[in-house]
C-alpha cells in the first residue's frame, strides 16, 4: 500500500518463499528487491548471496521483523545494500527504497551507532557469529522448536544434512543439546 502511493515507483513482482523469489526476479528484472530474512524455503540470508552473483546490478533491502543487531551485518556481508526492520519501514522505507537503488547503502542511524562503537572498543564477536549462514538458519530453526526432519523438509535437504549441521552447531558453540540453543537464542533475542 505504501508503494502504491509512489508514483516514481512500480510493483513488478511479488513471492512467498525464496525459490519463487529466485523466479520472480529472472522474470521480471527489478532494480530493487525487498526481501525477508524468514522465508519458507530458502531464506533470505540463503539467497541473497545467489542473487547477487546473478543479478550483480539487483539492489537488495532487507525488510524484515528481525532485529539489527543480529541480522543486519550478516546480510550487508552477504551482498544485501541494506537493512531494515519493519517497524522502521513506514517512516522511512520509500527512502531506503530510493538510496540502495542510487547504488548507495541503508541502515538505520542506531546500526550505524553500533557500528562506529564496536570499532572503538575490544569487541569480540558473539558465539553464533562463528557459524556459517546455513548453520545460522538452522541454529534458529531449531531454537524455534522444529525438529530435524521438519528443517530438513522445509530447506528440502536431507535429515543426515540437518544432523550434521546440528553437530556443527552443538561443537562451535560448545553446547550439548536442543534446550541449550534455544535458551542461548532466546537470551540473545535471535528469536
Amino acid at each position: 500500500m505504501l508503494l502504491d502511493q509512489e508514483p516514481a515507483m512500480e510493483l513488478v513482482g511479488e513471492a512467498s518463499n525464496g525459490s519463487e523469489t529466485l523466479q520472480v526476479v529472472k522474470a521480471t528484472r527489478p532494480n530493487v528487491l525487498l526481501l525477508d530474512v524468514s522465508m519458507p524455503g530458502r531464506g533470505g540470508l540463503d539467497i541473497v548471496k545467489e542473487l547477487k552473483q546473478q543479478h550483480p546490478d539487483l539492489h537488495i533491502l532487507m525488510l524484515t521483523a528481525h532485529p539489527e543487531d543480529h541480522f543486519a551485518i550478516r546480510c550487508l556481508r552477504n551482498g544485501a545494500d541494506g537493512y531494515m526492520t519493519k517497524e522502521q519501514a513506514v517512516d522511512q522505507l520509500v527512502e531506503a527504497i530510493f538510496k540502495v537503488q542510487q547504488g548507495g547503502k541503508y541502515i538505520s542511524s542506531e546500526l550505524a551507532e553500533q557500528l562506529a562503537f564496536n570499532l572503538q572498543v575490544d569487541y569480540r564477536d558473539a558465539p553464533h557469529e562463528v557459524l556459517s549462514d546455513r548453520e545460522f538458519q538452522v541454529l534458529l530453526m531449531i531454537a524455534s522448536g522444529q525438529t530435524v526432519s521438519e528443517i530438513a523438509a522445509e530447506l528440502s535437504l536431507s535429515v543426515k544434512t540437518i544432523s550434521t549441521y546440528r553437530s556443527r552447531i552443538l561443537e562451535k558453540m560448545l553446547f550439548r543439546n536442543n534446550s541449550q540453543i534455544t535458551q542461548y537464542c532466546l537470551r540473545e533475542r535471535l528469536i
